[in-house]
């Protein structure tokens, strides 16, 4: 890719570089589903609502004997049973008969009704209604929301607090998710020291090192911190060449401003493939990145909040893809849109 491409082309040499979905699958505990990726698709062990059931309170008769009812003619119905939630079964409904019924009551097959509570009118064992009602009238049949081996998840998918709803109410009590990624961060300089070193004339606190770790985090990985490293070339490059037998990432915070001193591009030369060299932002220096075996490498500005926000641009895209997640590259807020 030709230097200073514009953003929008440069994330996208870069993510389509990566392998979608390359975490392997692991299962977790339902509780520690939350904010994971599904690996793949997800079908259902069983229908929802698993039986007919009523969605109102009432009276279960049959549809036929409805029909021709008016205020002036009323149909009469004698109550000889009663449905409770929780219960196994309900009684059959003969000619002439109801049975009352609560939100949630397991109901029958066939063409039965439900006679909203509002509208019959009871007197002791007997109620009597003035119109007619349609077949099912306020009954959902098994399966009306979810089919046995309907697809209820699909693959890719972030876990939010519904799907936990959803998973539970099907007995799932462990689900398999997509292996987080280990994104391992390096700090690039020989001004820089540890965040927590008392401060030197002349020396930077490594304040990205733990900035990007919770982004790394927020994002859906696990970081692991390379420590800082200094301008010996051939160190750094080892030193990557060494986390990239673990990790399935690397960030690099500093050394990308064009300069005798700024051997990044040389760097993932050496490690892997150079993708964008340097791409043209309103502020702050040149972003790189590049990939080895398929590991995203992720190159920002030494300047904590360009390097923040060149990690939001290519690093958090690069996770959502090795996660298999489908998501819309993110625009700079810094520049218009492409």
């Amino acid at each position: 890719m030709s230097e200073k491409s514009p953003l929008p082309d440069a994330q996208e040499t870069f993510i389509n570089a990566l392998a979608a979905g390359a975490m392997t699958a692991e299962t977790v505990a339902l509780d520690q589903a939350l904010g994971r990726t599904l690996h793949a698709d997800l079908k259902a062990p069983e229908d929802a609502p698993p039986y007919h059931r009523a969605i109102v309170e009432g009276f279960l008769v049959n549809t036929a004997e409805t029909q021709g009812a008016t205020q002036d003619k009323p149909k009469r119905f004698k109550v000889v049973g009663h449905v409770a939630p929780g219960d196994a079964r309900c009684p059959s409904v003969g000619s002439g008969e109801a049975v009352e019924v609560h939100t949630g009551s397991i109901l029958p097959d066939g063409q039965v009704s439900i006679v909203r509570m509002w509208e019959a009118q009871r007197d002791g064992d007997q109620i009597s209604i003035s119109r007619p009602f349609p077949p099912r009238f306020f009954i959902e049949d098994q399966g009306c929301d979810i089919q046995q081996g309907d697809t209820i998840i699909s693959a890719g998918t972030l876990i939010e607090a519904a799907h936990i709803g959803t998973l539970a109410s099907l007995g799932l009590d462990q689900v398999q998710v997509a292996r987080q990624p280990r994104v391992t961060l390096f700090a690039s300089g020989d001004e820089v020291i540890p965040y927590t070193a008392g401060l030197k004339p002349g020396m930077i606190r490594d304040c990205n090192s733990p900035m990007l770790a919770a982004a790394v985090r927020s994002a859906g990985a696990v970081p692991a911190l390379g420590g800082i490293m200094g301008d010996d070339f051939d160190s750094f490059v080892g030193a990557v060449k060494q986390a990239l037998q673990d990790a399935d990432m690397i960030v690099i915070a500093g050394g990308t401003a064009v300069g005798g001193r700024d051997f990044i591009s040389d760097l993932i030369k050496q490690v892997g493939e150079l993708l964008v060299d340097g791409v043209p932002m309103k502020s702050g220096r040149p972003l790189i990145m590049g990939v080895a075996d398929g590991k995203p490498l992720v190159c920002v500005a030494g300047h904590p909040p360009e390097a923040l926000r060149g990690f939001k641009l290519f690093g958090v895209p690069a996770i959502a893809k090795l996660l298999g997640r489908e998501e819309e590259l993110p625009q700079d807020a810094q520049q218009p849109p492409q």
